[in-house]
């Protein structure tokens, strides 16, 4: 098996390691699958009690999904199965979500895209003051996907879906405040804390005595007015809002969006309101259909050329405005894909 993941059997705990420091830990096609096969085992495996899963390295939990290779298997001209790698890994995030054991993450550093998907659906995330937590997607032509469809809609006060479109950030405090994450400890106590979940019965009890209270954010300042303007009925109107706002977030909210993919803001906008009332694994479906249809078009690949490859960071969008994009055009990004939906139970 690859070191770029980890398993280890530790007292009464599974222990995973995602293994790829100088790639900030950034989640491979092998991985996936490495981690969804050790995790069916271990579900089974009556002494494991409950899973644990870290980042090597100071810097990140994991930045995200390995879109690189994706990108370079385009430019080859391997169009066949480039939507693999989404489908195994949103069954993985399925699989995490039902998990029957607690599922418990420890984020310290970046945690964004495919590595909120293997920490948020979990039953435990517990951050440090290094945490640092964003769906960066639309800035690549891409949408927050890997259940942001699910989590980031129920988010307080509208602040997911500022999340989605803006690819806002947040650090400690306003993930533990929108339930991003559950617990906050200080990154000084995560070796004593993983040594006392190899032994833990009671995960809740270990975790009371490493518990701080982090400083309040300025996405929890700004919440009100973030519910004000994301509860706009288009992503247009929630420009209006913002630029009505003579609040300096606001202005640079509204700056930041429209820095993004045009049709990737108004997929996020409108996943975010089908979310809002669709079951876990609805959700995931959705997501494969979008993700389906943005591996036939442009702006993915121009925005991860900008941002990764060439990394002059000026993305040529097609259309370049929201009121450029063909409203059918948008509609079949929710449209069943040909290969048909993720095979998952509703």
């Amino acid at each position: 098996m690859s070191d770029d993941i980890l398993f280890e059997k530790r007292g009464m705990a599974g222990f995973v390691t995602l293994n790829r420091p100088k790639a900030l830990n950034a989640l491979t096609e092998d991985m996936v699958r490495a981690l969804a096969g050790k995790l069916a085992e271990w579900a089974k495996d009556t002494s494991i009690a409950h899973v644990v899963i870290t980042g090597a390295g100071e810097k990140a939990f994991c930045a995200g999904g390995d879109i690189r290779k994706i990108y370079d298997a385009r430019q080859a001209g391997q169009m066949d199965g480039l939507s693999a790698f989404f489908r195994d890994e949103y069954l993985l995030n399925a699989q995490i979500k039902s998990y029957p054991k607690p599922y418990v993450a420890l984020v310290n550093g970046i945690v964004m895209g495919g590595g909120v998907g293997v920490s948020v659906h979990g039953s435990h995330r517990i951050g440090t003051e290094k945490t640092l937590f964003s769906m960066p997607e639309t800035g690549i032509g891409f949408f927050p996907d890997v259940g942001g469809t699910f989590f980031l809609p129920r988010m307080p006060k509208k602040t997911g879906v500022y999340c989605a479109v803006s690819a806002g950030r947040l650090k400690q405090g306003d993930a533990l405040a929108t339930g991003v994450l559950t617990h906050a400890i200080s990154e000084a106590s995560l070796p004593e804390l993983e040594k006392a979940l190899e032994t833990a019965d009671d995960i809740d009890a270990v975790l009371a005595s490493f518990l701080v209270e982090p400083t309040g954010g300025p996405l929890t300042a700004d919440a009100d007015l973030i519910e004000q303007a994301f509860s706009a009925t288009t992503a247009q109107e929630v420009l209006v809002r913002l630029d009505a706002s003579g609040e300096e977030f606001a202005q640079k909210t509204a700056a930041a969006i429209r820095q993004k993919s045009p049709t990737s803001v108004l997929i996020a906008f409108e996943q975010m309101q089908r979310g809002e009332g669709l079951s876990f694994n609805d959700c995931m479906k959705l997501e494969y259909r979008i993700v389906s249809r943005i591996l036939q078009g442009e702006d993915f690949f121009e925005g991860v050329r900008a941002v990764l490859v060439d990394k002059d960071h000026t993305p040529n969008w097609t259309p370049s405005s929201l009121g450029q994009v063909d409203s059918a055009d948008l509609a079949s990004y929710f449209q069943e894909p040909l290969d048909g939906d993720l095979p998952l139970q509703p």
